[in-house]
Order: structure tokens, then C-alpha cells, then sequence
């Protein structure tokens, strides 16, 4: 009997249940993959924000990577919170010895409450590391201008970054557009032959986790042998259909994903 094809996340917990590995987690279920994770991180979540982060030995990690890799059919990652340099090492020695095909790096650096997420000295290490080993990076505008070191306030400065992205050794970028301003939310494709642009209306919701369940469902998109642009665009029609259905858990006004409504 052939193995079922697996994605994995390698990424931050969410004790909340709304982001992280449990979002990705959902994600690949619902669509019809087997999902591993590796925990790089714990977090203390809620809906209201971020109370506490423990991040695990490195060699921890490596035990879950190792222990991943040498017995599933892994056809794709996902990697999201990272939170320090020597887990960023540890998870590209990790990439390198047993080189995934498909590979999605979403940078994630701060939380939606606005907690931060990985430490400033980091994000060198994750460029130097990550970015060109990933098929794809996805960050939002905030990561953007994390990594470039200056604002992107429209979508002329947003194209404009993406041919920065690219230059800095990235093979393709899809850049989120949700924190612009406008009736629609524009997420910009370059992969370095091609320029796609994805459009959806915005939604008068204020989501949690729609970064990570992107990343997830491309990784998941990638792993079922979809082009990267179908996969792009696949994954942005789940996250709408998600969020649109998206509901309220906790006591604040913070809304999840309905994965399996998408």
C-alpha cells in the first residue's frame, strides 16, 4: 500500500487554537493530507493575545525533524515561528540533509496583538539561511519592511518590494496585501518570471491565523502537485472562504478560521 502524502509544520504552538501549528494542522487535514509537525516553539495564546513564549532545546527539534523525515513521504513544509537564531540553524541543517521538494517560509516576526515573535538578530540568520532555500516566502506588509528595513504604503511600494524580496535571494514571493488600505485585499505573486496578482474582497472580520492557514494551504496546495501560481491562488480562495465563515471563541472580538467550511 503506498503512503499517504504528508506536510509538515515546523512552526510555533497556539494554546488558543486559532494560529501556529494547530491552524496548519487543520489546514492539511482539510485537504485530504496527513499532517506532521515539529514544534519550534510553545506559546500562551489566547484571543486576546500573547502571555507567554518557551521555545525548546534545539535538540529537541532536531529529535522531531529526524524523527518526521526518516518515516513519512514529507512532499512539502511549512515553516512559520522560528522565534531565535539557533533554531533557525537547526532547522536549515535539517532542510539541507533531507531537502524536501517544496518548502513554504512564511516569516513570521510578530503577532496579530502585536507580541514579537522572533528576536531582531534573528532575521539576519533567516535571510542568510532560509530565504533561498525556500520555493516560497510569504510575508505580510509588516514582515516586509521588517526585512527591507523601510515602509511599503502602497501598491507601487508593494510591487516595488517584491523585486526587493526577490534580490535579496528569495525564489518567489508572495507578498499578502490585507494591511493596505482598500476595498480589496491584493496578495502580489513574483516568481521572478511572472507576476500574478490574487484578488478578494475584504471582509469586515478581524481574523487570527489567516497568515499561517495561507502558508499551510500552499505547502498543502504544492504536496498535491498543483504550480506554485494555482497553488498561490487555490490557497488565498481557502483562506477567504475560511475567514468569511470565521467565528468567536474566546471573549474578545477576534475571530477563527472555519477550516472545514472552506
Amino acid at each position: 500500500m503506498a503512503r499517504v502524502r504528508s506536510v509538515l509544520t515546523i512552526a510555533g504552538s497556539d494554546s488558543g487554537g486559532g494560529a501556529g501549528i494547530q491552524a496548519d494542522l487543520k489546514t492539511f487535514a482539510a485537504h485530504g493530507l496527513h499532517g506532521l509537525s515539529a514544534i519550534a516553539a510553545l506559546t500562551a495564546q489566547n484571543t486576546r493575545g500573547v502571555q507567554a513564549i518557551h521555545v525548546p532545546p534545539p535538540s529537541f527539534l532536531k529529535a522531531q525533524l529526524d524523527s518526521v523525515f526518516t518515516d513519512f513521504d514529507v512532499c512539502a513544509v511549512k515553516i512559520g515561528m522560528l522565534a531565535n537564531a539557533r533554531i533557525i540553524d537547526t532547522v536549515a541543517d535539517a532542510l539541507e540533509h533531507y531537502r524536501p521538494k517544496s518548502i513554504v517560509l512564511d516569516p513570521v516576526m510578530v503577532s496579530s496583538s502585536g507580541h514579537t515573535l522572533l528576536e531582531t538578530r534573528a532575521i539576519r540568520r533567516l535571510v542568510q539561511r532560509l530565504l533561498p532555500m525556500a520555493t516560497i516566502i510569504t510575508p505580510n506588509i509588516d514582515e516586509a519592511v521588517l526585512l527591507l528595513d523601510h515602509s511599503i504604503d502602497n501598491d507601487e511600494q508593494a510591487e516595488g518590494a517584491l523585486v526587493e524580496l526577490l534580490a535579496m535571494g528569495a525564489k518567489a514571493v508572495l507578498l499578502k496585501g490585507g494591511h493596505l488600505s482598500g476595498k480589496k485585499v491584493i496578495d502580489r505573486l513574483d516568481t521572478g518570471k511572472a507576476l500574478y496578482e490574487f484578488e478578494h474582497p475584504r471582509l469586515k472580520v478581524s481574523g487570527h491565523g489567516t497568515g499561517c492557514t495561507l502558508a499551510a494551504a500552499i505547502a498543502a496546495n504544492l504536496a498535491l502537485k498543483k504550480s506554485l501560481s494555482d497553488a498561490c491562488e487555490a490557497a488565498g480562495d481557502y483562506v477567504y472562504a475560511a475567514l468569511k465563515a470565521a467565528y468567536t471563541p474566546g471573549t474578545s472580538k477576534l475571530s477563527v478560521l472555519k477550516h472545514f467550511s472552506a
